[in-house]
């Protein structure tokens, strides 16, 4: 198992740089070509989501990425430590309506939902991780 791990600071101009090493490893991996448009615009939007939670919530910790290579499947983590709430409390640092805060979250969760098929996501007091995977395909065998 390889696993490639990248942190950024969370500003917007480094959402491109994780899409674009993203489909690099996603395709040395063995995910089928057809299919690195959603990898590159699933990490983007997780990226993107991560990076406006940390800059909503003032928290100057970089946005984790770990690029997962396994046997059969390439997986992607996208971490971010902004705090989530009960339901029905306002977040730190969020624009004071948790409809809207929701509203947003959930339409960035439903693209990702969208592209991927395989999608976990998780968050806590101590922050959130989006799961995303693909399967993979052997490289074809050499033949002398």
């Amino acid at each position: 198992m390889a696993t490639v791990e990248l942190r950024f600071s969370a500003l917007p101009e480094h959402v491109r740089t994780a899409r674009l090493v993203a489909a690099a490893v996603a395709r040395r991996a063995g995910v089928d070509e057809a299919v690195l448009d959603e990898v590159r615009l699933a990490v983007g939007e997780a990226c993107t989501r991560a990076v406006g939670l940390h800059q909503s919530n003032g928290i100057s910790a970089p946005v984790q990425v770990k690029l997962i290579e396994e046997e059969k499947q390439f997986s992607i983590e996208v971490g971010d430590e902004a705090p989530r709430s009960a339901p029905g409390e306002a977040a730190p640092g969020a624009s004071g309506d948790p409809d809207i805060d929701a509203e947003e979250d959930e339409m960035g969760l439903a693209v990702i939902s969208g592209l991927v098929d395989d999608v976990e996501v998780t968050a806590g007091e101590h922050g959130g991780l989006i799961k995303m995977s693909w399967p993979t395909t052997p490289p074809a065998a050499l033949v002398p």
